[in-house]
């Protein structure tokens, strides 16, 4: 017999397997013997009252055993001899487009201007020993994308668009834990999504695919309005382009606006990386001074609220993690924030950010929020003195307008200078920023401290463009064959959302190759 049912039970309930069945043998009137299995396929954590809730939806197996996986399989045929398509890019768009063409029997070509997930590793971390960003291997250019080494959140509002159970799926069957089916708001780990990202690229190796790193995209090949393939330096690549780029790549926004391919400015949020220590937030959103105790995991956080027309709020929250420096180019500091999946750190950071639109941004040049963007970048690596040491004030200090003198302690490995934040970054930003402090302060009890450290700047949150397509074929609107993907294209925010892009997209040129071939 197997039952599905909905509890609410204590954490040190739902941390312990052999308290759970006891629970639902005595809630449910079976013998705890009979229980052979019990799989959870929901779990969220109620913190809203000052006694903590877990939220679980089990499914029981009472006298048998569960036949079926605990995910479901994908299979991946041998496309070696399929048609071709080049997809440009192997961050989440680009790995879960070629995937998805292999399911249709096309033959993904990758090509990856970066290096492969574990030697990129070797350049992050000199960024911290020489203060010298690698354009082409950093903490967005390389297998895996931004993603990779940014703690793997695989939280998605955007649903509409495709199955996000099928993204969460294939990961687990590269090697994620299938507790990321359960939980409200799953994550991998920067720990562990390397080896997840190098098993996807098997995958594709092994069905016949190809993934070439160190390969950087020059220019598409044109005849008429249809594109038939890519220049990477002296190799040409035929076939049909997905373009999945990432939204850090500002050399194809430039080569696409000088080309003529039309593109937009697309609003962004911008703003700052804000470090707390992860046992004040734990005390503060558990209710309590013991904070998480034993059985809860590091406490998450969100925040939203409107100050002057525009919306201010926290962004990709990593409890337990650190902040990292996300520069993609000299002259330029950018923080982005990463955990581990024990999320077991000191510290607890999210972005908290502004949001801008085109037009707050003057004029009419697509690039112009892209412009924006990279002149807050310069301002701030000006500020720590042209290095990649980031500049950063108390919280408090910030919302009064006051000089920090000295600064806490930082998970920020290039090191931290202070700065008044207040007085150089927009007015725009910082203002909203302030004001936005303040309503979080009111809303969430010592959330705005000087035990926080803001450290600049946070802009990376989303593409400064975006790369105009048809609803329907997914297409661009005026040349054949190019299919802009995922969050560099402007049509996805994070992992899931970019993997379900990436899909939709593979299917499109698939359907797209099928008519041209019945023509």
């Amino acid at each position: 017999m197997t039952n599905e049912y909905q509890i609410r039970v204590k954490p040190h309930v739902a941390a312990n397997e052999q308290a759970l069945r006891s629970y639902l043998a005595d809630a449910y009137g079976f013998d705890v013997r009979t229980l052979t299995a019990v799989r959870i396929l929901r779990r969220s954590i109620d913190a809203r009252q000052h006694t903590i809730y877990v939220n679980l939806k089990v499914r029981c197996y009472v006298n048998e055993q569960p036949q079926d996986d605990a995910y479901v399989r994908t299979v991946y045929p041998d496309v070696s001899g399929g048609p071709q398509v080049i997809v440009v890019g192997a961050g989440p768009g680009g790995l879960f487009a070629a995937l998805r063409l292999i399911e249709m029997g096309c033959r993904p070509i990758v090509l990856e201007r970066g290096k492969d997930v574990r030697s990129r590793k070797k350049d992050l971390a000199m960024i911290a020993k020489t203060q010298q960003v690698d354009a082409e291997s950093n903490y967005c250019f390389g297998e895996g994308g931004a993603g990779a080494y940014s703690d793997g959140k695989l939280y998605t509002r955007s649903k509409k668009r495709g199955s996000t159970e099928k993204i969460l799926n294939v990961f687990c069957q590269h090697g994620a834990s299938t507790n990321i089916l359960a939980d409200a708001h799953p994550h991998i780990g920067t720990d562990r999504l390397p080896r997840i990202i190098e098993a996807m690229r098997n995958t594709i190796l092994q069905s016949g695919g190809e993934v070439h790193f160190q390969t950087k995209m020059t220019r598409l090949l044109l005849v008429g309005n249809r594109v038939t393939g890519v220049e990477a330096g002296d190799r040409e690549f035929l076939g049909p382009v997905i373009l999945a780029t990432g939204h850090s790549a500002r050399d194809v926004y430039r080569y696409l606006n000088e080309a003529k391919i039309p593109i937009e400015a697309k609003g962004i949020a911008v703003g700052v990386r804000l470090e707390h220590p992860s046992q004040l937030i734990d005390q503060i959103q558990y209710h309590s001074p013991e904070g998480r105790g034993r059985y809860l995991p590091a406490a998450e956080y969100s925040f939203v609220t409107q100050v002057d027309g525009r919306g201010v709020y926290s962004f990709c929250m990593c409890p337990g993690g650190f902040v990292i420096p996300a520069a993609t180019d000299c002259e330029q500091i950018v923080v982005n924030g990463m955990s581990p999946s024990n999320r077991g750190g000191q510290w607890s950071n999210s972005g908290m950010v502004v949001e801008l639109r085109a037009e707050d941004v003057e004029g009419d040049d697509p690039l112009r929020v892209m412009h924006f963007q990279q002149q807050m970048e310069r301002d701030c690596w000006q500020q720590g003195n042209r290095r990649q040491t980031a500049p950063a004030q108390r919280m408090a200090d910030f919302v009064n307008n006051r000089l920090s003198y000295d600064l806490p302690k930082s998970s920020y490995a290039p090191g931290l200078i202070s700065s008044p934040l207040h007085f150089w970054m927009p007015k725009g930003v910082s203002h909203r920023l302030q004001e936005g402090f303040k309503a979080f302060g009111r809303m969430s009890h010592g959330f705005l401290t000087n035990e926080a450290t803001m450290i600049g700047v946070e802009t990376r949150t989303s593409s400064p463009v975006r790369i105009v397509r048809d609803g329907e074929t997914l297409m661009h609107v005026t040349v054949e064959g190019l299919f802009p993907c995922g969050e560099g294209a402007g049509y996805a925010g994070g992992i899931v959302s970019a993997g379900v892009d990436g899909e939709r997209c593979a299917e499109m040129c698939a359907a797209w190759l099928q008519s041209v071939r019945k023509k």
